[in-house]
């Protein structure tokens, strides 16, 4: 009902469209004063779920609804959508506290590779320190 399929071969696409925020209220507006969800649907070449969603988005937002640019929020408009500016705010201090943990684990592997490398040169001199035939010390220096 809402997608227009555009028939080429085999594959069929659907054409998206996007309804401004005033449509939208408007449609909403409509569906409260009583007037038939599905006729409302028919007029607009909607689903009639999505005319719910944009009630319930209406009912949920207020005068915010819509107000934005569209489509899916950025990664950074999220939190402040649902948990306001302080959720923002939190989620920033996790995402530093999480990168400084994890700059720490990479130093520290850095860390254990050269200790572990400097520990294997140690037990091979040893190992051929206490071979048969070698001297248990360097030799003397003479003067």
């Amino acid at each position: 009902m809402g997608d227009r399929r555009i028939e080429r071969g085999a594959m069929s696409q659907v054409e998206k469209r996007s309804f401004s925020g005033d449509i939208k209220r408007a449609a909403v507006k409509r569906m409260e004063a009583g007037e038939s969800s599905a006729a409302l649907a028919r007029e607009l070449a909607v689903k009639r779920t999505i005319l719910y969603r944009w009630r319930d988005i209406v009912r949920r937002d207020g005068e915010k609804a819509f107000a934005g640019k569209g489509g899916r929020p950025s990664k950074a408009e999220m939190p402040t959508r649902e948990h306001g500016a302080e959720g923002a705010t939190k989620l920033a201090q996790a995402r530093r506290r999480i990168a400084d943990l994890e700059r720490k684990v990479g130093q520290q592997q850095v860390d254990l590779d050269f200790f572990k490398q400097a520990l294997r040169h140690i037990e091979a001199a040893q190992r051929q320190s206490s071979a048969r035939g070698v001297t248990a010390s360097s030799p003397t220096s003479r003067r």
